[in-house]
């Protein structure tokens, strides 16, 4: 399977995903803005983003693909059923778990909102239950988007990455018309729609993926839970998994946490919008590489291909630092008037900009981390060691913690998100040298000669954005033609200048242009 094709079908569909997320999260800004109503949406919202991100993308397929790939290739021809029927077993015991998990949460709603929130620093109790009914609004969410994890792993797995990747295009639909068609001049009322919205998300993206597993002839049955031998070890590997993946989801709700209880109102949306920003890059590359290595690794290593796993994975981290490196610069250098141009705009004054390009600042110098750790971790999944990346996010979580209270109060809605960073930092180097410590991945010639040059191409293209920038940035406030036409200019000139960059450095060279053209042609 070709590792590049493969990651421009989900990185590509993965991106519009993202800019439709950008899209919502500008018209939730113009009309509910930064303030108390977007806090309490934020807070509700981030529990089910949470489940989204370790289930979805994290320790449900972490788990199962290469249980479910090992199916499929242990009986030649009675592969696929036999996998089919592991995935059986494993719904029969999943399906009851998360109804008591919903339920449950849903009857504990007001303790779950204030271990979240912290109490929003104490606001009125009026205040609180509404923030609490926007959680119980979204918490559905969970039984569905983890349900729909199951289908999409099913379809990972037999390499048809794109239907699982434009499930959650369905979801900012779903926020982007509730956003369009049912705002109103009262931002509690908005967001309370956007809620509503989010359940409704969560139920097409389940939809989509059945269906699509349906017209592979993969049909799911309702029976009485089955505890077999495969149920009991992938449940024993969900745990660790679901720890180890969600390190950074872990982080972001102890800053979110620790805003809400020690910050002034609308320090969480500062938080939530400069995250937001930092998941475009991260969704485009980190998500989509990991959604490809997994299975990819899986079955290399299934089939004794241990060199080939190890190739894979070399050419999965260049990518990943081919494009997070100079999205990194260009956040770091740019945050504050690329968030201009984007959000400032209705209820979204500049303050609100400049705070929220401070801390996205902050977040971006961990994106090679946030992406790296997409990469590295496959290469312990793909050999079922889900409980060595959790040691490693348990101490990034504390080391997360301990930080957090460190910079919070002297560095404000900087610290939370600088933290976050920091901690992911020491996550991937733990992944990364362990790995190299077992044999187990070793740099290849190839990327140790690239990583500084690209390097070196990010830092000129940062030294040109941040001379250019000043002649931009009159035209990133006004209409929404003027700034869209700021921003592709700022865009423009760092690409142009990265392009020139690496090639003046011979991080890429013309071989790689015809390379690519030919595989283009071949595809």
């Amino acid at each position: 399977m070709n590792l590049t094709r493969a990651l421009g079908s989900v990185g590509g569909l993965t991106l519009a995903s993202r800019v439709l997320g950008l899209a919502r999260d500008m018209l939730f800004a113009q009309f509910v803005g930064a303030n108390f109503a977007s806090d309490a949406f934020t807070i509700a919202w981030r529990m089910p983003n949470m489940f989204r991100a370790l289930f979805a993308e994290g320790a449900f397929s972490a788990a199962f693909i290469p249980m479910f790939n090992r199916k499929v290739a242990d009986k030649e021809g009675a592969g696929l059923s036999a996998g089919v029927e592991f995935a059986q077993d494993a719904l029969s015991v999943l399906l009851p778990a998360l109804i008591v998990m919903t339920l449950l949460l849903e009857a504990f709603a007001w303790p779950a909102t204030y271990i979240i929130s912290g109490g929003f620093n104490g606001v009125s109790a009026d205040k609180f239950d509404f923030a609490v009914l926007l959680s119980r609004i979204t918490f559905p969410y969970l039984m569905l988007i983890s349900l729909a994890s199951l289908a999409g792993g099913i379809l990972n797995s037999l390499h048809k990455f794109w239907v699982a990747a434009a499930a959650p295009i369905l979801l900012n639909l779903a926020q982007i018309v509730a956003l369009v068609f049912f705002h109103t001049h009262e931002p509690l009322l908005t967001a309370e729609n956007q809620a509503i919205a989010v359940t409704i998300g969560g139920a097409l993206q389940l939809a989509w993926l059945v269906q699509a597993c349906w017209a592979s002839k993969i049909h799911f049955k309702i029976r009485m839970p089955r505890l077999t031998p495969d149920v009991k070890r992938l449940m024993r590997l969900i745990a660790p998994a679901a720890a180890g993946a969600g390190a950074v989801q872990f982080n972001l709700l102890v800053s979110s946490a620790l805003a809400t209880g020690l910050l002034p109102h609308g320090s969480v949306s500062y938080i939530y919008y400069a995250d937001r920003l930092n998941q475009l890059p991260l969704g485009l590359i980190g998500i989509g590489l990991g959604t490809v290595l997994l299975p990819t690794i899986s079955a290399q290593l299934g089939r004794g291909a241990d060199a080939e796993a190890m190739q894979t994975q070399n050419r999965g981290l260049e990518l990943a630092l081919f494009f997070s490196l100079p999205a990194t610069v260009a956040l770091v250098v740019c945050g504050v008037p690329i968030i201009t141009g984007l959000f400032q705009h209705g209820h979204f004054d500049a303050s609100d900009a400049l705070k929220t390009g401070q801390a996205l600042a902050a977040f971006s110098l961990g994106l090679p981390s946030y992406i790296l750790v997409k990469v590295l971790t496959p290469g312990y999944y793909a050999r079922s060691d889900t409980k060595t990346p959790m040691r490693f996010a348990m101490i990034s979580i504390a080391v997360n913690l301990v930080l957090n209270l460190a910079l919070i109060l002297p560095l404000k809605h900087v610290g939370p998100p600088l933290a976050t960073a920091l901690a992911s930092t020491v996550n991937v180097w733990l992944l990364y040298h362990t790995l190299r410590k077992r044999g187990q991945f070793e740099a290849d010639s190839r990327l140790r000669r690239r990583v500084p040059r690209l390097a070196i191409a990010a830092v000129l293209m940062g030294i040109a954005l941040y001379f250019v920038t000043p002649f931009v940035v009159p035209y990133l406030t006004g209409s929404i033609l003027r700034r869209a036409g700021g921003l592709i200019v700022l865009v423009s000139a760092g690409l142009a200048v990265y392009a020139v960059g690496c090639f003046v450095t011979g991080a890429f060279v013309l071989d790689d242009i015809k390379l690519l053209t030919k595989r283009a042609r071949q595809a």
